[in-house]
Formats: C-alpha cells, sequence, structure tokens
C-alpha cells in the first residue's frame, strides 16, 4: 500500500474514503487506469481518468459505496460548481444543493432543513456531533473543501443523535501526489475583496508524504446598512505513509470571523391593523457600536493501518473549539408583541457576552470485505466517544439603557447610546458526552440483491444548561439518553444501469423541554422509510434518482403554554410527519455540458393531520447547467438558481409568495494558467424574504463580481 497509490486516487476521488474504497476504483467505474513503475518496480502510480469516481460515498451508512448503490437519498456539491457560482462561504454552497432550505433569519445566525425538519447533524469527514437546536453561528470558507455531501434522511449510524432530516457532510481538501496549486483574487460589489490561494507539495523524493496549504481572506460589505464581514482562513494538512501498511494524516484550521453591525433578531414585518411592511433591501435594526466576533481552531489527526489486504484499521482523533463575543441590539415590540402599530413602537435589549465551546472526538473503526457463502462481503464497526463543554458569560450594563424607544423604522445606525457595561457573570453553561457502539454490513444475498443492515448504539450524557434551550439551567442534570437505531435496506439490480432500493432507519434526540410538571420530555424519535430508483445513463455519466419517502418525528416537544405557578414554559410530546418525493439528474451530457436538476415535493403534517410548519417550502426546483461553447472553447457559460413555493409564519402573520432566485457566470481561459470568471447573482433583481422560521431578513440584489485565478 504505497502512498502514490493512495493519493492518485484521492485527487480525483473522495479524499475521505478508506483505503480499500480506493482500491475498489474498477475499470468499468473509472475509465482508463494507466500505470507507471519504477525501474526497481518498488514504487506503482495509477493515474485515474475518472468518468464518475466521485460518486463514491461513505455518508450513509460508513461503507464506501457508489452513490448509485447507497439504499438512500445523497446529493453532492462538487468543488467545481462551488467554484463556478463563487459560493464562498458555506451557506452559499448549500444553497446548491438538491432537497435543502437556508433559512438565514439574522446576519450571523442560520438554521437549515430537510424533508421538513431542521438539520442538526454536520459532519466534516463523515464524523462530527450534533448541532444544538440546529442553530449555525456564522460559516465556514468553502475553500477549505472538496466537497459537500447531503444526506437525506435519518442517519443514526453514523452521528448517533438527530432527527429524520439529514445530515450535511463536509470533505475536507487532502494532499496530492502533484505539486502546484492556484492562485485567486476576487472583486465584488460594494468594494468587496477576496485573496486565496492553495498549494500542494510533495515533500519527499519517494513520494510518501505531501503537504497542503489552503489561504483565505475575504473582506466584504454588504447591501445591509453599517454591516460587514472580515474573515480570514488558513488550513494545513500533511500526509504520508508510515512503515509499509500505515497512513498518518494530521492537518490544523484556524478561521478568524469579524461581524460589524450584525443583526441580532430579524425585522418585524407584521402591522397591527393588518397588512405586511416593505422596507429597502438595506434596512438593519443593528447599530453601529455593535459586532459579532468568532474564532474558530480545528486539529485533527488521522491513522489507517493496513491489517490485511482486505482489512483496514482507522483511528480519528478531531479537537473543535469555538469561541464568540459579541456586543448586540435586540430591536423588539414590547407593547405591541409582534405587530407594529405603525413604524413606531420598537424599543432595544442590549447584550454584549463571551463564549467558548470546545469539543474532543474520537473514533475507532475496522472495515473490511470478507467472503461468505460463496460470495463477497462488506463491514464496518466501531466505537466513538466525543465530549463538549460549552461556557457564556454576559455583562451587565446599567438599567437605563434598557428598553429605550428607537425611531421609526428603519433608522440610523446611530440612534440607540452603547450602555455602561458593568460585571461580568456565567450565564450558561455545560457538557454533555456521547458514546456510541455501531456496526454495518453490506450482503451480497444473491448477485443482484444486496443488504445493507446496521446498529447504532448510543449513551448520551448530559449536565448544566442547553445554550438555545428553555428548561436547562446551570447546574441541572438531564436524563441520560440511552437508545438503539437499526438500519435496514435493500438493493436489485433491475439492470447493469438501473437499481432499486428500500430502506428503513431510526434516530433519537434528546429533548431539553418540560411537561406541565417540569419534567423533561423523553427522547423524540426519528423515522425514516424511502424507497427509490437509481439509473446512469449516456455511458454512466449521468445519474438519475427518484425517491418517495416519509420521515416522521415520534414525541416532538411542542409548546403548550405557560405554567401559571412557575412562569415556564411547557411542552407536550407530538407527532409530526413528512411525506414527499424527490427527483434529481446529475452529470455529463455531453463532452463540455455539465447538468443538476433537483425537484422535491413534500406535505408536512402535524397531530391533528392538518399543515404545519408553513415556513418550509412544499415545492422547490434547483438547477445548473455549465457549457463550452464551441465556436469559443475557451469560454464556459453557466446558470443555475433555486425556485420555490409560497411560505408564511401563521404566528407572525408573514408571508413571501414563490419565487426564482437565478444566477450566471461567464468563466474565460485566457491562457493555460489564467482564467478570469464573471459571476452574476440574482440577476433578475428579485426582492424577497430570506426565510420566516424565526423572522424575517430580505436577500440580496443583484450583485456583481470578477475573479481572476491562476495556476501556479
Amino acid at each position: 500500500m504505497t502512498r502514490k497509490l493512495m493519493l492518485s486516487a484521492c485527487a480525483l476521488a473522495v479524499c475521505s474514503l478508506a483505503a480499500q474504497a480506493q482500491a475498489q476504483a474498477r475499470t468499468e467505474d473509472t475509465g482508463t487506469q494507466a500505470t507507471e513503475a519504477t525501474e526497481a518496480g518498488t514504487a506503482e502510480r495509477i493515474v485515474v481518468t475518472a468518468k464518475r469516481a466521485h460518486r463514491v460515498s461513505k455518508g450513509a451508512t460508513g461503507l464506501p459505496m457508489e452513490i448509485k448503490d447507497t439504499p438512500q437519498s445523497i446529493s453532492t456539491i462538487e468543488r467545481q460548481d462551488i467554484e463556478d457560482f463563487g459560493a464562498t462561504g458555506s451557506n452559499a454552497a448549500l444553497q446548491l444543493g438538491t432537497g435543502i432550505n437556508i433559512e438565514q433569519y439574522e446576519t450571523n445566525r442560520v438554521g437549515f432543513n430537510a424533508r421538513g425538519f431542521d438539520i442538526q447533524l454536520t459532519q466534516i469527514d463523515g464524523v462530527g456531533m450534533s448541532n444544538d437546536w440546529g442553530v449555525v453561528v456564522g460559516q465556514q470558507d468553502s475553500y477549505l473543501f472538496e466537497r459537500i455531501e447531503l444526506i437525506r434522511g435519518a442517519n443514526g449510524l453514523l452521528t448517533g443523535v438527530g432527527n429524520a432530516s439529514g445530515t450535511i457532510n463536509y470533505v475536507r481538501k487532502r494532499p496530492t501526489n502533484e505539486d502546484g496549486g492556484e492562485a485567486n483574487v476576487t472583486w465584488g460589489p460594494q468594494g468587496s475583496n477576496r485573496l486565496a490561494l492553495d498549494y500542494n507539495k510533495v515533500l519527499t523524493e519517494d513520494g510518501s508524504w505531501a503537504g497542503r496549504l489552503i489561504v483565505a481572506r475575504e473582506d466584504k460589505d454588504s447591501y445591509l446598512r453599517g454591516l460587514r464581514d472580515l474573515r480570514s482562513t488558513v488550513y494545513g494538512v500533511v500526509d504520508g505513509q508510515i512503515g509499509e501498511h500505515g497512513m498518518l494524516t494530521f492537518g490544523f484550521s484556524h478561521q478568524r470571523s469579524n461581524q460589524d453591525s450584525p443583526m441580532w433578531g430579524s425585522l418585524t414585518l407584521n402591522y397591527a391593523g393588518g397588512g405586511q411592511a416593505e422596507f429597502d433591501r438595506s434596512s438593519s435594526t443593528s447599530q453601529d457600536w455593535t459586532y459579532w466576533n468568532t474564532r474558530s481552531n480545528n486539529a485533527f489527526v488521522e491513522y489507517r493501518h493496513e491489517l490485511a489486504p482486505d482489512w483496514e484499521l482507522k483511528a480519528t482523533f478531531n479537537h473543535r473549539e469555538t469561541t464568540e463575543d459579541t456586543q448586540l441590539l435586540y430591536a423588539y415590540l414590547k407593547d405591541y408583541p409582534g405587530l407594529l402599530p405603525d413604524n413606531t413602537g420598537l424599543v432595544g435589549w442590549p447584550y454584549k457576552s463571551h463564549g467558548t465551546t470546545t469539543n474532543n472526538l474520537f473514533d475507532l473503526n475496522l472495515s473490511g470485505e470478507f467472503d461468505a457463502f460463496g460470495r463477497r462481503h462488506s463491514l464496518i464497526a466501531g466505537l466513538s466517544r466525543s465530549r463538549q463543554t460549552s461556557d457564556v458569560a454576559a455583562r451587565g450594563f446599567d438599567a437605563s439603557y434598557q428598553d429605550l424607544p428607537l425611531p421609526a423604522f428603519p433608522y440610523r445606525g446611530d440612534v440607540y447610546p452603547e450602555p455602561e457595561w458593568t460585571g461580568v457573570a456565567s450565564t450558561t453553561s455545560g457538557e454533555q458526552t456521547l458514546t456510541r457502539l455501531y456496526a454495518a454490513s453490506r450482503l451480497a444475498l444473491t448477485d443482484r440483491l444486496k443488504a445493507i443492515v446496521g446498529v447504532n448504539a448510543i449513551k448520551l450524557q448530559r449536565e448544566g444548561a442547553s445554550r438555545y434551550g428553555n428548561a436547562g439551567t446551570n447546574g441541572v442534570s438531564y436524563p441520560d439518553t440511552k437508545e438503539t437505531s437499526p438500519y435496514v435496506g435493500f438493493t436489485y439490480d433491475i439492470t447493469p444501469a438501473v437499481l432499486g432500493y428500500v430502506s428503513y432507519s431510526t434516530i433519537f434526540q434528546n429533548q431539553d423541554q418540560s411537561d406541565y410538571d417540569n419534567v423533561y420530555l423523553d427522547p423524540m424519535k426519528g423515522v425514516n422509510t424511502e424507497a427509490g430508483v437509481k439509473a446512469e445513463w449516456l455511458d454512466r455519466k449521468l445519474l438519475t434518482t427518484f425517491a418517495v419517502f416519509t420521515a416522521e418525528q415520534k414525541g416532538l416537544a411542542t409548546y403548550a403554554g405557560i405554567n401559571p405557578d412557575t412562569g415556564n414554559y411547557w411542552y407536550t410530546p407530538e407527532d409530526v410527519k413528512s411525506r414527499g418525493f424527490e427527483a434529481e439528474a446529475t452529470g455529463r451530457i455531453g463532452a463540455d455540458s455539465r447538468i443538476t436538476l433537483g425537484f422535491t415535493r413534500l406535505k408536512l403534517t402535524g397531530p391533528d393531520g392538518h399543515d404545519t410548519s408553513l415556513w418550509v417550502p412544499r415545492t422547490t426546483v434547483n438547477f445548473r447547467f455549465d457549457t463550452r461553447l464551441a465556436a469559443l472553447p475557451r469560454l464556459r457559460l453557466g446558470v443555475g438558481g433555486r425556485w420555490q413555493s409560497d411560505v408564511s409564519n401563521a404566528a407572525q402573520t408573514m408571508e413571501q409568495g414563490a419565487y426564482l432566485l437565478a444566477n450566471a457566470f461567464a468563466a474565460y481561459e485566457w491562457n493555460e494558467r489564467t482564467t478570469l470568471r464573471l459571476n452574476v447573482d440574482n440577476v433578475t433583481d428579485k426582492k424577497y424574504i430570506g426565510g420566516l422560521s424565526n423572522g424575517a431578513i430580505y436577500g440580496a440584489p443583484r450583485q456583481v463580481s470578477l475573479t481572476l485565478n491562476y495556476k501556479l
């Protein structure tokens, strides 16, 4: 097992795959393979000219399988698409994906949902831990990632806790076998600019060790009044061969994000007398003295050891530390909850805090292939343990600065004075430890029929406060969550190019809400049932999928009122069900043309059988298409976008009609090293609200940027 063999495949396939996945790069899957050997015959290099090697994933089961052979819906956002459409942040990149909705209700906090439910599982290279309440602060620089996987449905095998929505898996860039890289500079709207560098270096003469360095800096002004984002990112990773059978990888990334004049909370658009307010897209509730700064450090070590030609032991350790420093102003209606009497009535609530979250995760697994009953099967089994601690300390302020009236909206950024801040006090602190045992196997029952079976057993222990919860306070001991989740799937090769499948999976999520008697509710159970057909066309260059699904959250905490004796919110467990179907076509439709077309339709009902969560669009269509002009082969043109049906928030009587958001690009190869790319976002300059789940914020108007890419 040489590093050159592994990394040559990795450069064109998925760098998070186990060694056996790379060994399975079959000729019919990857096109031609050219083999080179040294005179001594001791080092071999395989150059893979891939047709579809990137369509291998471990994202749904932990087993390295073709996406076509996985009995669950998986969509990928490739590096090329991220670059073409100028999606420099992870949130913007996710907007390219099928079946996922981005709820940008503040400038620095966002929620994602799929199949009607909040996505609470985010992974990097297939490992990670759930996000509390599905809330994501800030966004990662997408330049760090080779691609992003979207696995829809319950995914208990890989993370252990969560719901039936789906999982986002970010696949990091890894070293390759070639020296070289690229440098980019981007000029954007409102005087924004961006610099980025990606360089790979083979560190030893025999090619057994290599390193990769990625640096990005983005200074971005906004269409929103006063808002400015400054993000700096550095990521270094080194890997190489240890002895004849070992492979060691270690890396570190640091990201610093400073946001001036952020919105904490969102716009109030409801008039007490009826109707919905219309403000300028630049309107913001923030003040000039506010900020929201985040720092994140991520370190990881990964060791793979080949025990036998078909068996590998893999150990992974990840350390993540994030800090947040905030100085914010929340504008709200004190006397007219949720409704504007006119454009006045807003008051301010200042807030200043420092928070730290630390997560350590260790995973050890054994994977490989074995023969039984005359057929070849695969297996993975592992143990994982993670511990997360968090602490938030807030500053006090003079009471005279509380609930000062704000002028008629929209107002300027200097109308609310910065408070005189006083002492520091810890407001929320807590920890949680997740231990899980997992195993999955792909069994070849016949030449055409395969079974994927798995089990995941978890124990979740928590103490202290939930950062975004209502019931938890410091010092609280939550009941331990001990659950076991099965995974069962069957695939059948109808023809060599067409596969049918069914799958069933469950997952559990702890809940921080309590009932009327202040007793914590039992964990919510997520159930996903899916059936579909996947087919390959045009010499396996185009993949189409069609799936019907039901996703259910059983015992989901639902707000029931306020206990008059304690003043606490109380909740009841209710069942919420999502049903629908998804279709996607992705790949090449010619030598110079690529396409992605996705469609999602769902019905989301509560325990009474009526529609619920009306802020989730029931129909979405996403598309991407790019081609190279035959008459001008150096020019590549592309268009992409998303259409969604109308949404509303009944509690806040807000609505957003159906709309189409379209983006376009033109890339011209000036020479073999230099490419110029022009991006136009929101081509039609559509005015829209970005999400209604927790408030409202207007999306960006038409924006134009220019990028110069130079190959090193």
